[in-house]
């Protein structure tokens, strides 16, 4: 049967990869004093994001249970992955694709 918490599940897991992305972006940059390296725009969005993510999954947990939510973290590794790619211009590597399909492989395995 299908549970819209998955989807709901799949949304935090594409906040958290969006959070790691801005935190990296925020990373690549000079700032002029220690305190404006923590505080701009794009690492307050980064934890702010990630902050919002957690208390969705932690209210899907309720609906879901602890294995159902398990399962959907790996999740995040492969949107990451192709985050990267979109943003950094990071290449797709066979290592990588083969890390993806495990993943994905163990996720399949998981819910039969």
């Amino acid at each position: 049967m299908f549970n819209i918490f998955f989807l709901v599940m799949i949304f935090v897991e594409l906040l958290a990869s969006v959070s790691q992305v801005l935190l990296k972006k925020s990373a690549q940059k000079e700032y002029p004093s220690r305190i404006r390296e923590y505080l701009n725009v794009l690492v307050i969005g980064g934890y702010g994001l990630l902050v919002l993510s957690m208390i969705i999954g932690i209210f899907c947990y309720k609906h879901l249970g602890y294995m159902g939510t398990v399962i959907l973290e790996p999740v995040a590794y492969i949107l990451v992955m192709f985050l990267s790619r979109l943003v950094f211009g990071e290449k797709i590597t066979t290592s990588k694709i083969i890390g993806m399909c495990l993943i994905i492989g163990g996720i399949i395995v998981f819910n039969l």
